[in-house]
């Protein structure tokens, strides 16, 4: 995906909260920037060694042959999916010929500190997508304007799908944050021939009414591109579009998010997209357009660097990420 274009805004300079909320705010970013950054000095890797890179792979073109996590086709077909699928929740769906199916929901959830929250979990493209392109090539509105109903999303350089990453990282982050009490969904859970659309993943977490609603991703840019980054959704007011009310609560999850993952994983902020910040504004993505609840993307790293790739493949890094962003998610809702 272009982090170019009219809809892409940069970081915008950061403004301070009134109330308690914003000393933890305004602490929790740059203290986990200062801790990776005196981490970095010092030479420490993570347990896998390297930074995780970013991405921003939403919604493109599906046949496009950049290789970007939006709009790159992987080497070996699907891209944002787990590739050994694990047994899914019992409130998990079955697909259907057509595409439509339930989200996947998490077991009933018990007690602890999130007990009566509902986190929805988008796991980016599915990854049966590549053998559906004309239905994920169909334009769907998302305010703005119309965009493919989805892609196939990125791989790494030896076939390693953003659709098997995101979808193991969103198991991982189920099985924490129902540790918590939470009940979780999925949008998708590899249970579906292809999809949701993006208006489709939306309406997902509008109808459960959620209280954070977090899409991973990975993203394909070029070697020596590093670093996450936290999509953020820009005010817009266009159509069947209006974010104005979840600009701010979704600005706090994602700088919650965002500091969280550096703790968690050590490793630092995009350096080629962001400035520095690991937060980015847009406003053309219909995932953040068409919510009506907090929402941000995560791009956790870049498949088409090496450094990151080793990260991205990494069973234990990938336990890392899903532990930094569940507990950013836990952050912002226990406030």
């Amino acid at each position: 995906m272009s982090y170019t274009g009219p809809d892409f805004d940069p970081p915008p300079s950061r403004r301070f909260r009134r109330g308690p909320l914003t000393v933890a705010l305004a602490a929790l970013v740059p203290g986990a920037l200062l801790g990776w950054a005196v981490y970095a000095a010092v030479g420490g890797s993570g347990d896998d060694g390297g930074d995780a890179s970013t991405s921003a792979g939403a919604s493109a073109s599906a046949s496009s042959p950049a290789p970007s996590s939006a709009d790159a086709s992987p080497p070996d077909g699907p891209d944002e999916s787990d590739g050994k699928k694990p047994s899914t929740s019992p409130g998990s769906a079955s697909g259907s010929a057509s595409g439509s199916s339930s989200p996947s929901a998490s077991a009933p959830a018990g007690t602890g500190p999130l007990k009566g929250k509902v986190v929805v979990i988008d796991p980016g493209h599915n990854p049966g997508n590549f053998r559906h392109t004309a239905e994920i090539n169909r334009q769907v509105d998302i305010g703005t304007n119309s965009k493919e109903c989805d892609t196939t999303g990125t791989s790494t350089n030896d076939g390693f799908s953003e659709a098997k990453f995101t979808l193991d990282v969103a198991h991982r982050m189920r099985a924490l944050l129902e540790a918590q009490g939470a009940t979780v969904k999925l949008t998708q859970d590899d249970d579906r021939p292809f999809g949701p659309c993006i208006d489709e993943r939306a309406r997902i977490g509008n109808k459960a009414k959620a209280d954070a609603v977090v899409s991973i991703h990975a993203d394909g840019s070029g070697t020596g591109n590093r670093g996450f980054h936290v999509i953020l959704p820009g005010p817009v007011n266009s159509g069947a579009a209006d974010t104005r009310a979840i600009v701010e609560p979704s600005r706090e999850l994602g700088e919650r998010i965002a500091g969280n993952f550096v703790r968690a994983t050590g490793n630092g902020p995009s350096n080629y997209v962001g400035g520095g910040t690991g937060l980015v504004t847009r406003k053309d993505l219909g995932g953040l357009n068409l919510s009506t609840v907090p929402k941000v993307f995560i791009e956790c790293g870049n498949m088409r660097d090496s450094k990151d790739a080793a990260l991205l493949t990494s069973g234990a890094w990938r336990q890392k990420a899903a532990r930094g962003i569940s507990e950013g998610i836990a952050s912002f809702l226990r406030g």
